[in-house]
C-alpha cells in the first residue's frame, strides 16, 4: 500500500501530468508537421530536382538474388539515403516551429513582466510616529495662534 500511495503522489504532481500533456500534444503536433512536409513542402521540391521522391532514394550495396523460377530468393541489400533525409527535412521543419512557438510564448512572458506593477500600499505609521504626528500638529496650531 505504501508504494501505491507513493506513486499516486508522484502521478499527481502538476510537473508529471504537464510532461504527459506535453508528450501528447507533442506527438500529435508531429503528425501534422510531418504531413506539412510530406503532403506540402517536399512535392514541390520532388518537381524541382526532377520529379524525384526522397523516400525512395537509396543506393543499392547488394542486388536482390533470383532463382531460376523468378523468385525473389534474397531481397536487395539497400542504403536509403531519402528516408534520411526527409527526417531531417521534418527535423528541421518541428525544430523551426517549435523556435518561433518558443520565442512568441517568450515575448508574450516580457510584455507581461514589464507591465507596470501597482504602487506599493503606503506603510502604515507605528505608534511613536502617530504620536511624533500629532505633536507636530498641535505645534503648528500653536504656532498659528501667535
Amino acid at each position: 500500500m505504501k508504494l501505491l500511495n507513493e506513486f499516486k503522489t508522484f502521478a499527481m504532481r502538476g510537473n508529471v501530468i504537464d510532461m504527459a500533456v506535453g508528450v501528447i500534444m507533442g506527438g500529435a503536433f508531429g503528425k501534422i508537421v510531418s504531413s506539412l512536409v510530406n503532403d506540402v513542402i517536399m512535392p514541390p521540391i520532388g518537381v524541382l530536382v526532377g520529379g524525384v521522391d526522397f523516400k525512395d532514394l537509396s543506393i543499392t550495396l547488394k542486388k536482390a538474388v533470383i532463382d531460376a523460377n523468378g523468385i525473389e530468393t534474397a531481397p536487395a541489400v539497400t542504403l536509403n539515403y531519402g528516408m534520411f533525409l526527409q527526417n531531417t527535412f521534418d527535423f528541421l521543419i518541428i525544430a523551426f516551429v517549435i523556435f518561433m512557438m518558443v520565442k512568441g510564448l517568450n515575448a508574450l512572458m516580457k510584455k507581461k513582466e514589464e507591465a507596470p506593477a501597482p504602487a506599493p500600499a503606503k506603510p502604515e505609521l507605528t505608534a511613536d510616529q502617530k504620536l511624533l504626528t500629532e505633536i507636530r500638529d498641535i505645534l503648528k496650531e500653536k504656532a498659528g495662534e501667535k
